[in-house]
């Protein structure tokens, strides 16, 4: 069983990840007598209890080993955002006691690369009504929840954006593949879109595209 205890020591910070040849190399700063740290990656959001703190999910990584790859270097595989947390380690009879620091100069926030979302729309015909029943059909590579996206309709032409027209939300979170959502009743002359509800903030973990 792993040791460890809390400190208020900043013995890790200024950890920053890029992206070299497919690969995410992670730096940071080390403190003067921290010999190794333990190294710790988890999705994005997961809480974390360094009580409940699963071993095999731990690396233990060496100073000398960080100079000889100049940084930590890691596979950038799939898609998805990930934390990892970089604990500074002292050593108690030979043996690595972890240490947990307050904050979060000790940890880093990771994205390997863009999810896909595809769209497309199937309208069911209606000869004697101004409306018409049209289902949205969406193809995910991830789980998206349901607060990033909406779709909007307007009149006679494409919405150029999500406040160019009328807005609705979505009302369940998306699985990965094909979702089929409720149909919906619009008229026959509007023109529907699916945009993000904050494309600045989505936009960068997610790429809609229409099919």
């Amino acid at each position: 069983m792993i040791k460890w205890e809390e400190t208020t020591e900043i013995s890790i910070k200024d950890v920053v990840c890029q992206l070299q040849e497919g690969e995410y190399v992670l730096n940071w700063h080390w403190a003067e007598g921290i010999p190794c740290v333990y190294i710790h990656r988890s999705v994005f959001g997961e809480p974390f209890d360094a009580s409940l703190i699963d071993e095999s999910r731990l690396k233990l990584y060496t100073r000398e080993e960080y100079k000889a790859h100049k940084g930590l270097r890691e596979k950038s595989e799939g898609i998805g955002r990930y934390t990892y947390r970089i604990f500074p380690c002292r050593l108690e009879n030979g043996k690595p006691v972890m240490l947990v620091p307050a904050g979060e100069s000790h940890i880093v926030h990771v994205r390997t690369g863009k999810a896909k979302i595809y769209y497309s729309f199937k309208r069911e015909r209606s000869w004697f009504s101004s409306y018409q029943s049209l289902q949205i059909r969406i193809f995910a590579e991830i789980p998206v929840p349901r607060e990033v996206l909406c779709y909007v309709t307007k009149e006679g032409s494409p919405p150029a954006h999500k406040d160019d027209g009328t807005q609705y939300a979505f009302i369940r979170d998306l699985q990965p593949g094909v979702n089929l959502l409720p149909p919906i009743e619009i008229r026959k002359k509007d023109v529907i879109r699916l945009f993000f509800t904050d494309g600045k903030k989505y936009g960068e973990w997610y790429e809609l595209m229409p099919e």
